[in-house]
């Protein structure tokens, strides 16, 4: 009882001191929502230049708890989440507001240790960030050697869903997306299966990092080597990877941006040829994961047995946890601009490695068309993944899709 009238007097602090910025509204249009993250677009130069401590707070909510808010001034945005369920055709009112009370929003933290970077909420790691090389296990040839990834991947439950390495496989490395079969002047360059020798994509460098309430995230540069140029390595494609982390609340999923922003530094450019895998993001599942544990559905209503070479908006790949709930899963998105959407699909069969049914997923843009970099040229690929404990069905991803590729439409009120 203590606590709830300290809440309470904490609150009405709050109002008694809040400054309205502006009003604005969200509007769901024809798709229900779900914890969905909102950015409305900051024009007033008060705002972006001025040093408030924002918040927003919701008109006619019986929750008068403010949300966190996150400006980026830079880009004249402002990032909040939309709590909890909201259906279709419905019109949610909100203020910006300056207030001299400092809300202690949790972070989604972001930490440095031993060669990677990790994202984690509230003490539950979320994913690491792989920069520095890791080799190969004792007595394999060291061209294996890697960074640049994400492993491992944890559920909010903390089971890791993420592999590298694998006997059978010594080139995958959990959540990654190097390219397959490319020509670069009509010479043929593999930067995916690294035991060719003919290529690899390596950390190079960290360009920005943002912690927040809202959602923290870090940009890198990948650097796409070929290693069959004349007289000495070269760079054949440099990749901006950025990671972001999106702040759902207590108890809530794992919300994750994949963005990648690609292009070749070479004179004419470099071609990804039709090939049944490579690029875009693939996934490499834990040993746990077998034909027997695991269930796939995609957008499009199919299933393990018939999704490999099809296409899809996304895809639900679920299996059994050591965690409380026994089952856990990752909805992969793919966004409605990317190459060749909705993307086609590279998916082991459930016989592969002698039956066992191990689990190789990627979402491929160039399965079935081959793909051209101009020279100097950005290209853009972005995914979402959904990473939860239990189960989802297809009405839940479809609401999680919708949110990524078609978000609620915002307006600002003027006095």
């Amino acid at each position: 009882m203590k606590f709830f009238y300290v809440t309470l007097l904490i609150l009405s602090n709050f109002f008694l001191s809040a400054q309205e910025l502006i009003k604005f509204q969200v509007e769901t249009g024809k798709y229900d929502r779900m914890d969905c993250p909102i950015t409305v677009r900051i024009s007033q130069e008060s705002i972006l230049k001025g040093n408030y401590n924002l918040q927003v707070i919701e008109h006619g909510s019986d929750d008068k708890t403010p949300l966190a808010a996150q400006l980026d001034k830079k880009e004249g945005k402002l990032y909040f989440v939309l709590k909890g369920f909201t259906p279709k055709n419905t019109t949610r009112k909100f203020s910006l507001v300056h207030s001299k009370i400092e809300f202690n929003f949790p972070k989604v933290d972001m930490l440095s240790s031993e060669g990677s970077l990790q994202l984690s909420y509230k003490n539950h790691p979320i994913l690491n960030y792989q920069y520095d090389l890791v080799y190969p296990p004792k007595g394999i040839d060291s061209v294996y050697k890697k960074s640049g990834y994400i492993h491992p991947l944890w559920t909010p439950g903390g089971e890791v869903l993420t592999r590298i390495q694998p006997s059978d496989h010594l080139h995958h490395y959990g959540v990654w997306g190097p390219w397959t079969k490319t020509k670069i002047d009509n010479r043929n360059v593999d930067f995916w299966n690294l035991g060719k020798g003919e290529g690899t994509v390596l950390f190079k460098k960290f360009i920005s990092k943002k912690v927040g309430s809202v959602f923290s995230e870090f940009t890198t540069l990948q650097e796409h080597i070929d290693f069959g140029a004349k007289k000495e390595n070269r760079v054949a494609i440099n990749e901006h990877l950025e990671i972001r982390a999106w702040n759902l609340g207590d108890n809530k999923p794992w919300l994750i941006d994949y963005s990648s922003e690609i292009n070749s530094p070479l004179k004419e450019g470099i071609l990804f040829d039709t090939y049944h895998y490579g690029g875009g993001i693939a996934f490499r599942a834990t040993e746990l994961w077998q034909k027997n544990n695991i269930s796939i559905l995609t957008s499009e209503n199919k299933n393990r047995a018939n999704a490999d070479g099809s296409s899809a908006k996304w895809v639900i790949i679920e299996g059994t946890t050591h965690t409380k709930s026994g089952k856990g899963g990752i909805l992969f998105m793919s966004h409605k601009e990317n190459k060749h959407f909705p993307e086609p699909m590279r998916l082991w069969p459930s016989d592969v490695n002698g039956g066992k049914g191990d689990l190789l997923f990627e979402f491929c843009p160039i399965r079935n068309q081959s793909w051209k970099l101009d020279s100097h040229k950005n290209y853009e690929l972005k995914y979402r993944m959904l990473v939860y404990e239990g189960i989802i069905n297809a009405e839940q991803a479809e609401i999680a899709w919708q949110g990524f590729a078609n978000p609620p439409t915002v307006f600002i009120e003027t006095k």
